[in-house]
């Protein structure tokens, strides 16, 4: 008698609770309403302070469709689908969830766009595309990474402080432009971006496997930061070398978000040694 295996259930990394000193913002993000309204000035805005905020970037509608693609992913609308990761502190607990449940244990998922027409829409999106042109000097944007970063309520693990560049196996000059979607609200409380404008013109910043790959904890404290609070549909474009971080989900809030990188297109990866020899902390006499 054959029987059907049983999927393979992945968890992320269990983490201490950070200090909640590397989390003081002191403003909150800065931008226009939509993304048509992407101009010089903004550009300009970008190229000084690393970020720019789009608040109302897609309709209700389309968020709508895309967090319903995201949740029939989790739910296992797709068997061959398996990039789904669980909360490490959610191990114990969720063979006795639910499947409505499980969404609330569900730290992130990666690599869908091919699984789910609605997520590939809303990456790809036509207004998207031409904000991402400006940003990236006219060039064509080449998507390299899809995520979806869920915070479940009261359980959402922090990510440390950090720049993506730090992740990437591209030449340091690469542009790189990172696109945070929120579908639901993000609140200072369910741990919204924060970020440290203008920062990416200061180049590497030296990265330890401590909570995470992360900025040293040293480095940011007694740094204020600045918050991107989002309404759904609301968007954040970032610099690949800009500093951020998101602090633990300490309310009974959701906070689902899709996250994107662009680059321009045919940029050819290069080996893991040349990414550590900028970023990687490790045996250069500094300690953390």
């Amino acid at each position: 008698m054959s029987t059907t295996p049983t999927p393979e259930v992945l968890f992320d990394v269990v983490a201490d609770m950070h200090a909640p000193e590397l989390y003081e913002p002191k403003a909150t993000g800065e931008g226009v309403e939509h993304l048509d309204d992407l101009g010089p000035e903004q550009i300009a805005f970008y190229r000084e302070h690393g970020y720019i905020v789009i608040r109302s970037a897609f309709t209700p509608t389309e968020v709508a469709d895309a967090t319903a693609g995201l949740v029939d992913l989790i739910m296992g609308k797709r068997p061959d689908f398996k990039h789904v990761y669980f909360e490490g502190k959610a191990k114990a607990i969720l063979p006795t969830l639910g499947p409505e449940q499980r969404q609330d244990a569900v730290r992130k998922i990666g690599a869908f766009i091919e699984f789910d027409a609605r997520l590939k829409a809303i990456s790809h999106h036509p207004a998207l595309l031409r904000a991402l042109r400006s940003l990236l000097g006219s060039a064509e944007p080449e998507m390299f990474q899809d995520m979806a970063l869920i915070k479940p309520p009261l359980l959402g693990r922090e990510k440390p402080w950090h720049q993506d560049k730090a992740y990437f196996e591209y030449p340091l000059g690469t542009p790189v432009v990172g696109v945070w979607i929120a579908l639901d609200e993000a609140t200072i409380a369910n741990g919204c971006m924060q970020i440290l404008p203008g920062r990416h013109k200061e180049g590497p910043i030296l990265h330890f496997q401590r909570r995470d790959w992360q900025i040293c904890d040293n480095v940011i404290l007694g740094t204020k930061s600045v918050a991107v609070p989002l309404k759904p549909g609301g968007l954040l474009f970032f610099d690949g070398m800009l500093p951020h971080g998101t602090p633990h989900n300490s309310s009974p809030k959701r906070r689902r978000a899709l996250q994107f990188h662009y680059l321009p297109a045919g940029v050819k990866k290069v080996p893991p040694e040349e990414r550590l020899k900028h970023f990687g902390g490790e045996g250069k006499n500094v300690t953390c």
